[in-house]
């Protein structure tokens, strides 16, 4: 257990970035953080440019690092919506840290104890179930990327403490004062009420997230025996008719382990229940469950799952990476009558024919992308090699 005086035995022998946004809790992880680890940590500050006090934060964070002789880098996001400005701005937020990283580093956030029930009684009055109650994890995976919370068990009066005893300098987010902010209602109004009649509240409010993620785990043990032992999952794709044969709240259990493994925001009981009706409709229905930017179609009894955000111009494509520097390159799509010749057959067949054979989902077949080179086809996306027909 980490407790500011001795090393995260986790941490040892890990290159470490520090979210930096200059408040207490990033500035003591990096003072933790560099004196246990010298040499292993660099620092990244994420400007939102949301307050007026912004660029002086910036140059906060470049300033503490360049004294302590740490490597420091900011990054600029910027917030179109003015609705739910929370969410989108951690969403963004994580979305650049996790992009700056390199394969060998873990990013490490000042998330605390108070945090932690914070978080878990937002999720409460949200109706949120065992993976809303879990709260924040310790350690988890988020863009592909290791995140780490090293303070997630010490409270914030322990993080103050520790920046009195060494002197530390921070700044304070003028929004943390702003009680239109959920959290900060109740942080500021809420709790310090709750915890002056219920002893202890914060420390046993994050121990019940502590059970409901043991809880978590063991649901996703369930889900990942139910997929290897039905086969329920094959070439990334939910295979239906085993999946109708399990008791609903084992399906649910499925669904909602897989969308978590694809880091897909989970869909609400609502959107849940809608999944099951598309799974028990007939036979390739023409149906889709759609959810934020996500999407769920079902076709050859598979459910397709996939962020509308992440077209196919962006996937990984191995013809595409072979091809794209030679000369005169281009990217087409496919025309309606098209034929084609497939690499090593004989004759040219319908584009149409071809795509059905292979399986290949209706909604997709459009969007595949065709490599030309001096005009003529030589690969396209899912297919294959080909020559010109």
């Amino acid at each position: 257990m980490v407790d500011l005086a001795n090393k995260d035995e986790f941490l040892i022998d890990k290159k470490i970035v520090v979210a930096l946004s200059g408040g207490i809790d990033s500035v003591v992880l990096l003072h933790f953080l560099s004196k246990h680890y010298p040499g292993k940590v660099r620092a990244i500050h994420i400007n939102h440019n949301l307050s007026n006090y912004c660029h002086q934060w910036q140059s906060f964070c470049k300033n503490l690092c360049q004294n302590a002789n740490i490597n420091f880098k900011s990054v600029d996001i910027f917030i179109e919506s003015i609705s739910n400005v929370e969410e989108i701005a951690r969403k963004k937020r994580y979305l650049s840290l996790t992009s700056e990283l390199k394969a060998d580093e873990i990013l490490c956030t000042g998330h605390h104890q108070d945090d932690q029930a914070e978080t878990l009684l937002l999720q409460l009055f949200r109706g949120s179930g065992v993976a809303g109650l879990s709260a924040m994890p310790k350690n988890k995976t988020i863009h592909g990327s290791q995140l780490y919370r090293p303070l997630l068990t010490i409270s914030r009066k322990q993080i103050t403490d520790y920046a009195i005893e060494n002197h530390l300098d921070w700044v304070e987010d003028d929004s943390n004062k702003n009680i239109n902010f959920r959290r900060n209602l109740l942080r500021l109004e809420f709790l310090p009420k709750l915890s002056a009649v219920f002893a202890n509240l914060t420390k046993n409010i994050a121990r019940s997230a502590k059970h409901q993620a043991e809880a978590l785990k063991l649901m996703h043990d369930l889900a990942k025996l139910d997929i290897a032992n039905h086969n329920l999952i094959i070439e990334d794709k939910l295979q239906v008719t085993p999946l109708v044969e399990l008791p609903k709240r084992r399906m649910v259990n499925v669904i909602r382990h897989y969308i978590s493994q694809h880091e897909l925001l989970s869909p609400s009981d609502k959107v849940l229940q809608e999944i099951i009706s598309l799974i028990h409709a007939k036979a390739d229905a023409k149906s889709i469950v759609s959810w934020h930017h996500y999407q769920v179609r079902r076709y050859h009894n598979e459910l397709y799952f996939f962020d509308k955000n992440y077209t196919n111009s962006t996937r990984p494509c191995r013809y595409y990476d072979s091809l794209k520097d030679l000369p005169n390159f281009e990217v087409r799509f496919r025309q309606d009558g098209q034929r084609i010749k497939l690499k090593g057959k004989q004759h040219s067949q319908s584009l149409k024919k071809i795509l059905q054979e292979a399986n290949i989902p209706p909604w997709e077949r459009d969007h595949l992308r065709m490599y030309y080179i001096d005009g003529k086809l030589r690969a396209m996306e899912n297919l294959g090699e080909m020559v010109d027909g």
